[in-house]
């Protein structure tokens, strides 16, 4: 570790000694709560490994009664200067999201410019998203969210309808990014209740629905994703009263996606069981992707390809690794002109060529790949850092490990 990861690694070490200590827990009996070894736990609560791999603060956080957001603080510092931007850019847009419910809009001057013109500043803020360009986004956000909010309050009838349709669609980037990119749970969830307030105005099921889909990702983040599938299950069975409306069946396919990802994180199910569901929610986007195609439905790129992206992270998250690359034969993921979705067919193949033997090149070079789609993606992936870390530590060809060596530098992974 680097000086700065060990200062991250010591601070988080006593977050979680702090909360085993007012849980009346010994070292011991957290480990074993948790389903890791003693002399990890140790030496995480002696700050002398970073405790970053998804699993492990889920494990941590679901044994301690807490959100991971407890354990870990603030969000990592980041090494990517792009990253870094987006961070810098948080205060301004904590500060917006809390300024902005619809009864009391921000003192701001309506923005001189028709709503096709805002129209188009939504489509590109869901662009940069896709394309990993987080720090792009970020400084762009809080003055397109202040922008419609205004604008929405000084219009009527049609175009308010239409300005509050485009106020939900720039609140969920915003919501995504804070959550999967930076890590900020709380500006997420204030991103979706704003959305919410939008969306109740529009009397629009299928966008109740929407953000009911985003609000499924929070609740897995804050480390809850028997929560996450409930919420999921409770929306897909409201949206199948509305299958007449448009999009509808986008949607369907993907909170059954969202459905099978959150049971890949519940520990709590046996992992026969686990496979057996995940199998059928994806079964059931699969069938809705052949219906309705390839599409670009609220953003989403919902469609064959990407529910046989899917495919390759859900068995990887099984532990399946030989069939999810199997799945990962012959998919073309360029089909999607989303390079994060890309990357993170990229990345999930190698996540899951790390665990075949004599894969460990293949591996790298699907990281390698992923970080050449979407840098910014892949910096800010902590599973994508442990398995970089992993394949460090593997006898490789030289070209192979000093490709390697430099990602995990571009990282901030210290040998």
């Amino acid at each position: 570790m680097n000086e700065q990861q060990h200062e991250l690694a010591k601070l988080i070490g006593r977050r979680v000694r702090t909360l085993r200590a007012k849980r009346g827990l010994t070292v011991r009996e957290l480990s074993a709560l948790a389903g890791v070894s003693y002399s990890y736990l140790a030496m995480v609560e002696r700050g002398e490994r970073l405790l970053k791999d998804r699993s492990y603060i889920d494990a941590f956080a679901d044994a301690l009664r807490v959100a991971p957001s407890e354990l870990l603080g603030q969000p990592f510092l980041p090494v990517d200067p792009h990253a870094a931007e987006a961070h810098a850019s948080i205060p301004e847009l904590r500060l917006a999201l809390m300024g902005m419910a619809l009864g009391n809009p921000p003192d701001r001057r309506t923005p001189d410019e028709p709503v096709t013109r805002l129209a188009a500043r939504v489509r590109r803020a869901n662009r940069l998203y896709h394309a990993a360009e987080y720090g792009a986004l970020a400084v762009r956000l809080p003055a397109l969210l202040a922008d419609l909010q205004a604008a929405a309050a000084a219009s009527e009838g049609r175009t308010r309808l239409r300005v509050l349709r485009l106020l939900a669609d720039a609140y969920h980037p915003a919501c995504t990014l804070m959550l999967k990119a930076l890590g900020y749970t709380d500006l997420a969830f204030i991103s979706i209740t704003r959305a919410g307030e939008a969306i109740a105005e529009l009397e629009d099921p299928v966008y109740t629905a929407l953000n009911s889909f985003f609000a499924t990702h929070i609740l897995m983040a804050a480390g809850s994703p028997q929560q996450a599938l409930s919420k999921a299950t409770t929306t897909v069975n409201l949206l199948e009263q509305h299958l007449d409306l448009p999009n509808a069946e986008v949607l369907l396919g993907e909170l059954h996606l969202i459905s099978a990802t959150s049971i890949t994180k519940d520990p709590r199910r046996p992992v026969e069981d686990r496979t057996v569901d995940v199998r059928s929610h994806l079964a059931e986007a699969v069938r809705l992707a052949d219906e309705v195609g390839e599409t670009r439905a609220f953003h989403l790129n919902f469609g064959p390809t990407n529910a046989k992206i899917h495919r390759v992270s859900l068995n990887t998250d099984l532990g399946h690794h030989g069939d999810a690359v199997t799945a990962g034969t012959d998919l073309h993921p360029e089909v999607i002109s989303a390079p994060g979705r890309q990357a993170a067919y990229h990345a999930d193949l190698g996540r899951a060529l790390v665990h075949v033997r004599g894969k460990a090149p293949a591996a790298a070079a699907q990281f390698l790949q992923a970080e050449q789609i979407a840098p910014q993606r892949v910096h800010a992936d902590a599973l994508i850092g442990d398995s970089v870390s992993y394949l460090l530590g593997k006898r490789l060809p030289a070209h192979v490990q000093r490709d390697l060596v430099g990602l995990a530098h571009r990282m901030g992974i210290s040998r």
